[in-house]
């Protein structure tokens, strides 16, 4: 398959679904994304949403993200036992990237890796940090 630049929703949905599809095979990630995740459909829409918002800052868009990730990955660490280790982030990074070259290229697609990248660290700080902070 002949790679190409990011262009549109179409094309995020694209990238989000497919990573999803690596995500749930994945043996670390799947069993926590299969039993969180009840609607699959609604979630995949809601994370579109939220990469088209991220990869197309400043161009009109249909769609926009409204939420907190940082408030629902906090909430999946407490269910999980406060067990989510940089080794969750490392493998779903890894998958994103994979996903990203397997299907894309050019300046969006880099920028995807940078956000991703960024994100992943900023989420699983803030995940220790909350940690620390509700011990008694």
């Amino acid at each position: 398959m002949k790679r190409k630049e990011i262009a549109n929703r179409a094309d995020v949905k694209l990238l989000v679904g497919e990573f999803y599809i690596k995500v749930r095979a994945d043996n670390l990630l799947g069993p926590i994304f299969n039993e969180i995740i009840t609607d699959w459909d609604q979630h995949l829409d809601h994370l579109t949403t939220f990469w088209e918002t991220s990869l197309f800052i400043g161009k009109k868009l249909d769609h926009k993200y409204v939420g907190n990730p940082l408030v629902a990955h906090e909430k999946v660490d407490k269910t999980l036992d406060h067990t989510i280790s940089e080794m969750h982030f490392g493998v779903w990074l890894n998958l994103w990237y994979a996903t990203l070259d397997q299907f894309f290229e050019g300046e969006i697609a880099d920028n995807a890796k940078r956000r991703a990248r960024k994100m992943g660290t900023f989420m699983y700080l803030k995940i220790f940090e909350a940690r620390q902070n509700k011990q008694p």
